[in-house]
């Protein structure tokens, strides 16, 4: 445990099986509200000359995925995290219902053309994982399938790694049922949320056992690259641990401006 938050890696350490039930869902009580804000502001604008400069010298490029519940914030991540970076080196891209001809195809087809180019800062709002997530919840994956999935999922994250010189973070935002209950009720009564309202979330959430044991499966064999298990009952601690991470990994790169072209 790491402020709070859970950084699981079992290819380089010991330890055993992750048990989500065993991790905290909140800030530790030492966290002020109000001096962690203040300090994700500075952060933010520090990310802001970093994702400037990472599009400049074009050497790196950066994936981000976000995994969670519904109601877990995952919009808000991408809003209030990465929002006021420049949108000509950050996309985005949500991993929805696949369409009938992303279906034909093997299931990393879709996810492939969206990996970053050098240079780029690519957010996955839910990703590939969804394929070995609410694909064995429902039974429209065995394990047995399931289990190669994970493999290729292994296999697509090492060749972006070393073949593209792309750095990959992975973030599961780890919320209570009791705060995502509380989070789709205010869907229904909130006029500014009501979009987001869908019938099928409370029924989804009935499922929240299963979940749960998906994603320590997920965790316990997809873990090449390392996840950071998220604290995402409170929204202000949650985007302070991410931003935190995605500066301090751009720091590591060592960036510097190109000179002029000759």
């Amino acid at each position: 445990m790491n402020s709070g938050f859970f950084i699981f890696n079992k290819i380089n350490s010991i330890m055993p099986s992750i048990k989500l039930k065993d991790i905290d869902t909140r800030a530790p009580k030492d966290f002020d509200k109000k001096e962690t804000k203040e300090k994700l502001e500075k952060i933010l604008q520090e990310l802001d000359d970093l994702q400037n400069l990472l599009y400049a010298e074009s050497k790196h490029s950066l994936l981000i995925v976000v995994q969670g519940m519904d109601a877990s914030g995952k919009d808000g991540v991408v809003r209030n995290v990465f929002g006021k970076l420049n949108p000509q080196g950050v996309m985005v891209k949500s991993f929805k219902e696949p369409t009938a001809e992303e279906l034909s195809h093997d299931f990393l087809w879709r996810v492939h053309s969206h990996a970053p180019a050098k240079g780029m800062m690519q957010l996955f709002n839910r990703s590939h994982y969804e394929d070995i997530l609410i694909t064995r919840v429902h039974k429209w994956c065995d394990d047995e399938t399931a289990k190669k999935r994970m493999q290729a999922i292994n296999d697509f994250e090492k060749l972006l790694t070393e073949h593209n010189n792309t750095t990959i973070l992975k973030f599961y935002l780890h919320i209570s049922p009791e705060e995502q209950q509380s989070r789709l009720e205010e869907r229904i009564k909130d006029p500014t949320k009501q979009w987001k309202y869908n019938e099928s979330d409370f029924a989804e959430a009935k499922l929240w056992n299963d979940y749960m044991k998906m994603y320590e499966d997920c965790f316990e064999n997809c873990n090449h690259i390392p996840w950071t298990i998220v604290p995402a009952d409170q929204n202000w601690y949650k985007e302070y641990i991410i931003a935190a991470a995605v500066k301090n990994e751009l720091k590591k790169f060592n960036m510097q401006f190109p000179g002029l072209k000759k």
